[in-house]
């Protein structure tokens, strides 16, 4: 009786593992639908296609916020997306109890400060408008580039969390000015000088990327746009595809030089 027992129990266990494994494969099934924003679209959507090649459907939506793509990711509306790096995602996370997780990592972009008006930040006058990104993280980031062209003094320690409250010393009174993200490639008109993010400037057409009047570098691996999933779903075999298709592929790669020009870096090992 007792060997009977463990058969039956040894069975159940079998029969539970099927269950689990037939589940699994069917919450995998399906085109891999992936969310993004403009400043990333062009070269996934080459992904896309080569992946289609290789028997992976994959469905690109692009978002024009930078709220929205992870409020659909919690949701179980997208699969996965890609906009945003670590920084920002610890700050979404916390800030609407979501439950994302970084994934793989993408590439990192240059960030830099832009003018239609002066052609050096020597030349920024007093009192001028400067805008930066109005989120927290992005906020920081370009408080920090302010202070790295010598315009504005931080706290000390202060990262990339920094916020206008950690402003110790600002000659110029410079006026700062907090907008959306993704708006500041369309606000140079009406400022004097503006955190901007080159593929939205080639997106918008505004000025040229390249024309910075100051880099903040991309030695900063904190910026590195990630894929990133809900928590749990890190077994998903259609993203282990996708992501090396992305990272590999020499069309993808070309795509990526042509796009960003050399405003980027991969951020993964080759």
């Amino acid at each position: 009786m007792k060997l009977a027992h463990v058969k039956l129990g040894t069975l159940a266990v079998m029969l539970l593992l099927s269950v689990q494994s037939v589940f699994a494969a069917a919450q995998f099934e399906g085109p891999l639908k992936l969310g993004t924003t403009a400043a990333f679209a062009p070269p996934l959507e080459v992904a896309v296609a080569e992946a289609k090649k290789q028997g992976l459907n994959v469905e690109l939506i692009e978002f024009s916020d930078w709220i929205a793509p992870n409020v659909s990711l919690e949701n179980g509306d997208i699969d996965v997306n890609l906009f945003q790096h670590k920084p920002f995602l610890e700050n979404a996370n916390q800030q609407g109890g979501l439950h994302l997780v970084p994934y793989a990592p993408a590439i990192i972009n240059n960030v830099g400060l832009y003018s239609k008006k002066y052609s050096k930040i020597s030349d920024i006058p007093v009192g001028a408008k400067v805008a930066i990104a109005n989120d927290p993280i992005n906020a920081g980031r370009g408080l920090l580039l302010l202070q790295k062209a010598g315009l504005i003094t931080l706290k000390p320690g202060v990262d990339y969390k920094a916020t206008q409250d950690d402003i110790i010393s600002n000659p110029k009174k410079i006026q700062i000015i907090e907008i959306e993200a993704v708006q500041l490639s369309r606000s140079f008109d009406d400022v004097d000088l503006a955190q901007g993010y080159p593929s939205y400037l080639r997106q918008a057409n505004t000025v040229a990327p390249e024309s910075a009047l100051l880099f903040d570098g991309i030695d900063h691996p904190q910026y590195i746009i990630q894929f990133v999933i809900r928590d749990g779903h890190q077994a998903d075999p259609r993203l282990r595809k996708f992501v090396d298709i992305y990272q590999h592929s020499p069309v993808v790669r070309a795509k990526l030089d042509a796009f960003y020009g050399k405003l980027y870096q991969p951020g993964w090992s080759a």
